[in-house]
């Protein structure tokens, strides 16, 4: 995600149409793919959470509800930021544009309503709502928007400037389907799913760029990098190649130690806020869509090592803080027994 960014903002124009600006944007590509797909993994995890405490489906649906509030309420505030930051730069407009935190909310919102269903039930129900949100992603581009208020349309229509519902909701719904499959009733073997897991990334992959270079097509328009099924399925083809190696890597001794990888991913949210103020603020103004590609990796490489230093900071701030919240409630907890033993005597 850092360097796709840095690349995406940096890059000169004329060096865009190369491999390595290509590749960067296909790899930077797929972080937002796994941060949906994740969000619907977790979504699963909470409304399982939810039905195991005798919740009923329509608690289970405000639950997510609020979840999905809870991220709308972080996309706006995200976007305040970046907007008083570039003022008076920066249009009024920019206050309503789509990023992927809106995305996630609505994604979220929608596949609230898995929440009537059982674990079991949620499993195929959302992998084919995922299907079908990527199915009709093409469609939708070609429908006739015009009547639309663009700030509606934003979440809608797929973009390139943006992260609408189609097709990016399909990688939640996608998650939502695994994360229910983990939480099934009878406990899944997780080592023969990874495998599987491995086995239909491979397949989604190739299947998927299989049906992206055939001459013809079921749509009557389709851009492989905006709106193509085969680039979601391909998406999470490398998700589930990902999700497998990530599994062999934790049954490492080694995983144990600090690793700056895990490090970046719990603290995911301070580094995207920040480094989307540091890369496409003002900050690198006088470099933006000027560098060549050596000098943008040493950028990148740059805001890699300082999202690096800002995670570690933020993670030690957060153990001093509570430490002291510990110590303040232990010191509470004394003062209240020494008076309990005043009165006492």
């Amino acid at each position: 995600m850092l360097q796709g960014h840095v690349f995406h903002s940096l890059t000169a124009k004329e060096l865009r149409q190369d491999a390595p600006y290509i590749l960067s944007q296909f790899v930077g590509g797929i972080t937002p793919a796994i941060f949906l797909f994740l969000t619907g993994v977790t979504l699963a995890f909470l409304l399982e959470s939810r039905a195991r405490q005798g919740i009923p489906p329509l608690g289970r649906v405000r639950a997510a509800l609020r979840r999905a509030g809870y991220l709308l309420t972080l996309a706006f505030l995200f976007r305040l930021q970046l907007w008083a930051f570039g003022w008076p730069h920066s249009p009024w407009t920019d206050l309503f544009k789509v990023d992927i935190l809106n995305c996630m909310a609505l994604a979220v919102g929608v596949m609230s309503l898995t929440g009537v269903f059982t674990a079991a039930e949620r499993v195929p129900v959302a992998l084919l709502a995922g299907i079908g949100i990527a199915a009709a992603s093409p469609i939708i581009s070609n429908l006739d928007w015009s009547s639309v208020h663009p700030f509606l349309a934003a979440y809608l229509v797929p973009d390139y400037q943006t992260f609408s519902f189609f097709p990016w909701a399909a990688f939640v719904a996608f998650g939502v389907s695994a994360g229910s499959l983990l939480r099934l009733p009878q406990p899944v073997d997780l080592a023969r799913l990874m495998q599987w897991a491995a086995i239909m990334g491979f397949g989604l992959i190739l299947g998927g760029r299989y049906f992206a270079e055939i001459p013809y097509s079921l749509y009557q328009k389709s851009e492989f990098w905006l709106n193509s099924p085969s680039l979601v399925f391909i998406k999470v083809g490398v998700i589930l190649l990902i999700a497998a190696f990530a599994y062999l890597w934790c049954q490492q001794e080694s995983v144990q130690r600090w690793s700056w990888v895990r490090q970046l991913g719990t603290t995911s949210l301070i580094v995207y806020w920040v480094h989307i103020e540091l890369v496409y603020g003002r900050w690198m103004g006088s470099w933006k869509e000027s560098l060549t590609v050596p000098q943008t990796v040493a950028v990148a490489i740059v805001v890699i090592l300082a999202m690096l230093a800002l995670s570690i900071a933020q993670t030690k701030w957060k153990a001093s803080f509570r430490n002291w919240v510990d110590g303040f409630r232990g010191w509470a907890a004394s003062g209240r027994l020494a008076e309990r033993r005043v009165s006492g005597d």
